[in-house]
Order: C-alpha cells, then sequence, then structure tokens
C-alpha cells in the first residue's frame, strides 16, 4: 500500500499483507528474557511477519515483541500469520496488519503520549499494542461481552489505563476529542462523519477499511484544519461496521 506524506516509511501491502520476505540480520532485533514459553513464538512472529516484511522502527517491534498475543485469544496458534476468530463472530486481525495500520496512522509526534480512539476493540490485542507505545487509548466496543472481556485482558496484562467504552462505534467518542489517530478496525460504506470531526485538525491521522461489504480498501484520512485529505490503498476484508453511519446489523 502506497500512502502519500509518509512518516514512517509506509509500505505498501496487498490483500493479505504478504510481501516478498526478507531475513532479518543476526541480533538485528533482541529477544525478550522472560520466562514466558510464548516468547520464542512471538519473537518468531516479529521476525517473519514483520520484520521480513519491511516493519522494522525498533518501538513497533519492541511493541509486539512485548504485548503477549496468546493472552488476548483463544488459539493454539496465536502468533499465527492470519486473522483468527473472537467471540460475537467477530476477528482479530493478523498481526501484520494490526502493525501496518499502526504504521499508517503514526501520529506527527509519535505515539507516546498520542491520544488515540480505536473504534472496534475485538479482544484488546491491538489497544494493548498501542498503549505499549506510550499512547493514552479509549476503545469503543458495540459488544458488551467482548468489552468486558477485553477489559479483564488488559486489566491482568498490564493495559488497565486503557479506557474500553461500549457503544455506537461510529459516533466515535466525543469526551476525548480530539485525537491525534484514530485506527477503526471494521468496515464501513463510508467514514464517519463524528469520527472526522473529532479527529485532530493539527496533522491528525484515520485509518480505516472503506467499502462494501464483502470487500473495502485501506484508506487513510489525514486532517489540517478544516482541510482533509484521503488516500486509498489495497483491497482487504474486515467485519461490517455497524451503526447509525455505517451498516445495518
Amino acid at each position: 500500500m502506497r500512502w502519500r506524506n509518509l512518516r514512517r516509511s509506509r509500505s505498501s501491502f496487498g490483500r493479505w499483507g504478504v510481501r516478498e520476505r526478507r531475513s532479518p540480520e543476526p541480533g538485528e532485533f533482541s529477544v525478550p528474557a522472560d520466562n514466558d514459553p510464548w516468547a520464542a513464538e512471538r519473537s518468531r512472529m516479529v521476525d517473519e511477519q514483520l520484520i521480513a516484511r519491511g516493519i522494522d522502527d525498533p518501538e513497533l517491534v519492541r511493541a509486539f515483541r512485548t504485548v503477549p498475543r496468546h493472552a488476548f485469544v483463544d488459539s493454539d496458534d496465536p502468533y499465527s500469520d492470519r486473522a483468527l476468530a473472537i467471540d460475537a463472530g467477530q476477528t482479530i486481525s493478523q498481526p501484520y496488519v494490526v502493525a501496518e495500520m499502526i504504521r499508517a496512522a503514526w501520529p506527527v509526534a509519535g505515539w507516546r503520549g498520542a491520544r488515540v480512539l480505536e473504534i472496534g476493540t475485538g479482544s484488546g490485542y491491538s489497544a494493548a499494542i498501542l498503549a505499549e507505545l506510550g499512547a493514552t487509548v479509549t476503545t469503543v466496543e458495540r459488544y458488551p461481552e467482548l468489552a468486558a472481556a477485553a477489559v479483564e485482558r488488559l486489566r491482568t496484562n498490564g493495559y488497565s489505563a486503557v479506557q474500553v467504552v461500549v457503544g455506537d462505534g461510529t459516533l466515535g467518542w466525543p469526551a476525548g476529542a480530539p485525537y491525534d489517530a484514530i485506527l477503526v478496525t471494521a468496515a464501513g460504506p463510508i467514514i464517519p462523519p463524528p469520527l472526522q470531526r473529532q479527529l485532530s485538525p493539527e496533522g491528525g491521522n484515520l485509518i480505516m477499511p472503506v467499502g462494501a461489504r464483502e470487500h473495502q480498501f485501506l484508506t487513510v484520512l489525514e486532517r489540517h484544519g478544516n482541510t482533509f485529505s484521503s488516500q486509498r490503498g489495497d483491497p482487504v476484508v474486515f467485519v461490517p461496521l455497524v451503526g447509525e453511519h455505517g451498516f445495518e446489523g
């Protein structure tokens, strides 16, 4: 996917985020020294799915090496290169897509201290990555059971500062606006106007899959004052964003 005004060498990816891989240099990034039995799998995920596809920002790599993805999904293969099913008929995106969306929405001043809105909490994994990067995160989830489970996972894994809200994600969360970055993890026919209004006028970035229910394009929207510019990327397939400014349930 090619974006204009690239801030962090945003690279291109196809429908399922598959790019030609390269082998990481020996010792390029250190493996976390802990007693987690999943640490080796998590490190392999980062090396083979992120670094080999060009995602090598040190802070982003560190966050993906740190957050225990296995603690946010019920799977025998939590670090696999694919989307995983969660409750309420929803999914958690493959790690590469999570990383690319975060990289595409990178705030002008970086993630540390940034005000971030996520639409579609899911399991809480993406919110944990954003929190690990130092962002102040509010995440909105339509399904109360998913929100409750995410709160527990976030608390258990040290990310209790993430604010989880149950509601219509297409309306955003005005109480925390303006946001330096907004990430929408479900697909809608348009970028909801309330989300556009809640984006910071000082270079705020929003990323969202936009299109029909069956297929969409990851789209980045940038705001400067009252001027908005958008860039459409390659096709993807996400679960539908249901709400007042999304698809009907």
